[in-house]
């Protein structure tokens, strides 16, 4: 058998349906939706693609028999997945999260492939998933699975040990936190116009254009992780981002444009390797939020040729 309890071929070149093979078929059916889920609960791709392979080990030791919604039933197992490793990892946890940036999606500046557009569905940028994690667990949860996937919280209430009522309050708290989350603009490209002349600023040390692509209340967060955590950083103000300008100036001159969770970002790259990610939030002809991944742990898996 293989990884997900598929039986493998026989010598003949056939391949027998077992009762397990056709719960992995009904498995793979829900893969998409599920790494979604897992994504926006724990912000790493690499994580997501732990959760949903432990949803597949509970279902293929539980079965699926008496089950009426495989499709919803994944959904709890796989927030109940995420909620534990929330919690440990909330416990275990040394970074700072002001500084914290979530593993980014990245794609070619031309698109998003159509894997990547069930994972991204809803607009999840990297702004939003940065507000997702300062919330706690039971919140994250009742948050992700009511308002963005639509599950009663009658069914998410079990998963968090709380009422109806008072998972309802938990989505409420969370809500009102990413409320106050900068909604980018939907024209694509005016993002990457404003993008684009705050690289050419950049690149040209011109702190005028620069200041005149910022919103004046501008955040950016800089997270460099643990091997690099001289590059963390929390700058909010646009004269005190544009002091920056010669950190930009370095990812402006080898940059990749890019799509990062869907927006225009860029990729800069030092000897074959990404050494940073760099992700806007444009709302209003202006930039007002940029979060750049500096982690050389996290970036190593970033594979520059495919962009």
């Amino acid at each position: 058998m293989d990884e997900f309890g598929k039986q493998t071929e026989d010598g003949y070149g056939n391949r027998p349906r077992s009762g397990n093979q056709w719960l992995a078929e009904r498995f793979e059916q829900h893969r998409g939706h599920l790494r979604a889920v897992a994504y926006r609960m724990l912000g790493s791709l690499t994580e997501a693609d732990d959760a949903v392979q432990e949803s597949w080990l509970r279902l293929s030791r539980s079965g699926a028999d008496g089950v009426e919604n495989l499709g919803g039933w994944l959904t709890t197992v796989v927030g109940r997945v995420c909620l534990d490793m929330l919690r440990t990892r909330k416990a275990l946890r040394e970074d700072s999260l002001d500084t914290h940036v979530p593993e980014p999606v990245i794609s070619r500046e031309e698109g998003i492939d159509p894997e990547q557009e069930v994972l991204l569905a809803d607009s999840v940028g990297l702004a939003l998933l940065v507000v997702l994690e300062t919330l706690a667990p039971a919140e994250r949860l009742a948050f992700v699975l009511h308002d963005m996937f639509a599950v009663p919280f009658d069914d998410i209430a079990p998963i968090v040990e709380r009422t109806p009522a008072a998972t309802r309050q938990l989505a409420s708290r969370a809500r009102r936190r990413v409320q106050g989350t900068a909604a980018p603009e939907a024209d694509l490209p005016r993002q990457r116009e404003v993008v684009h002349a705050f690289l050419a600023a950049s690149r040209n040390g011109d702190f005028d254009a620069l200041l005149a692509v910022l919103d004046p209340d501008v955040l950016l967060r800089a997270d460099g992780g643990s091997v690099a955590p001289n590059l963390s950083k929390v700058v909010r103000g646009a004269r005190a981002v544009v002091e920056q300008a010669l950190l930009f100036s370095r990812v402006a001159l080898t940059a990749r444009p890019v799509l990062v969770n869907g927006a225009p970002g860029v990729v800069a790259v030092q000897q074959g390797r990404a050494f940073s990610v760099m992700a806007f939030t444009v709302a209003d002809g202006r930039i007002v939020e940029i979060n750049i991944l500096a982690d050389p742990e996290r970036l190593g898996s970033v594979d520059v040729t495919a962009l």
